[in-house]
């Protein structure tokens, strides 16, 4: 009987043992399968790029517009061509955000000017003659700055320069972001690589930072993902994706909030991925909230 009992023991002690070690080896596979899915990602995403930067240099030459123009106060802005993307996150993303669904296709047909940068504190104050910012700084993107405020700076900016600026719309944003890939970040789909990127939460210390430290997407844009979240010209609404206009689409005709994007300082890297959505009470001035401007081409001649 006793032998029994320790045979009993001895079994169940290796087939324990066996499911531990099957266990192992089921989560190497699962954690070698993510590593080969992200690194496909990250591979998908450079070509895209690439095919982008092309398409960014034939807009240039066929228009024959400089990819880079500055203004008088040395703002730097990039050229955005036309072109078509899909907007927001895949069914298949279990875990993208419901405001950011369903995904649908976008076509952006005029090309512009972006921003390389968010509007820096140097900047804002020479066209509004202050610094709201809590995280002082020049070359600091300003924050602690209502969507009025950014607009205002828009149109003082626009007298100065004999030129329209604006904010960009949402579709606007995001395209230009993406810069022509497909993948959950513009560099592909791995948060570990957001740090080469961004500053979000796990890197910021609690505060924003100069611009341009990290790296830019494929059409020279930097701090898409993180520093300050931006504001969009459009009124935000949860549901407007399923009812989108296809060609530039503008947002809601009016509602409580305004748009939102790219994710900040404050922010997981989970809240910076290029297609999130964030709706903003456009009165409040918050230190995780920045923005950067638009210009559109017929408004921007070669030698500026």
């Amino acid at each position: 009987m006793k032998s029994q009992y320790v045979r009993f023991l001895l079994v169940s002690f290796l087939l324990v043992c066996g499911m531990i070690g099957c266990g192992e080896k089921n989560a190497a596979i699962e954690e070698g399968a993510q590593k080969a899915a992200m690194e496909e990602a990250a591979q998908k995403a450079a070509k895209e790029a690439t095919a982008a930067q092309e398409e960014q240099e034939r807009c240039s030459q066929s228009l024959r517009t400089p990819i880079e123009v500055a203004n008088s106060i040395e703002m730097k802005f990039r050229l955005i061509p036309a072109g078509e993307f899909m907007m927001g996150s895949p069914e298949s993303d279990d875990d993208a955000a419901s405001v950011s669904r369903p995904q649908h296709k976008v076509r952006i047909t005029k090309p512009f000017y972006l921003g390389v940068y968010e509007v820096t504190q140097a900047e804002y104050e020479k066209v509004m003659g202050e610094n709201p910012s809590k995280f002082k700084g020049a070359t600091n993107p300003v924050e602690r700055v209502s969507w009025d405020d950014a607009v205002e700076f828009c149109k003082r900016l626009s007298t100065k320069e004999g030129k329209t600026y604006r904010l960009p719309t949402e579709a606007e944003w995001e395209y230009a972001c993406r810069a022509g890939t497909t993948t959950e970040y513009t560099f592909g789909d791995d948060p570990a690589s957001l740090v080469e990127y961004a500053w979000d939460e796990g890197n910021s210390d609690g505060k924003t930072h100069a611009v341009g430290e990290k790296k830019p997407n494929a059409w020279g844009l930097y701090d898409m993902h993180g520093n300050v979240c931006e504001w969009c010209a459009d009124w935000y609404a949860p549901d407007y994706y399923a009812v989108s206009p296809t060609d530039d689409p503008p947002g809601p005709q009016t509602a409580s909030h305004r748009v939102g994007r790219g994710g900040s300082w404050y922010d997981t890297a989970g809240n910076c991925v290029s297609s999130l959505r964030f709706g903003f009470v456009p009165s409040p001035r918050s230190a995780n909230l920045g923005f950067r401007v638009a210009a559109d081409l017929s408004d921007t001649k070669p030698d500026d």
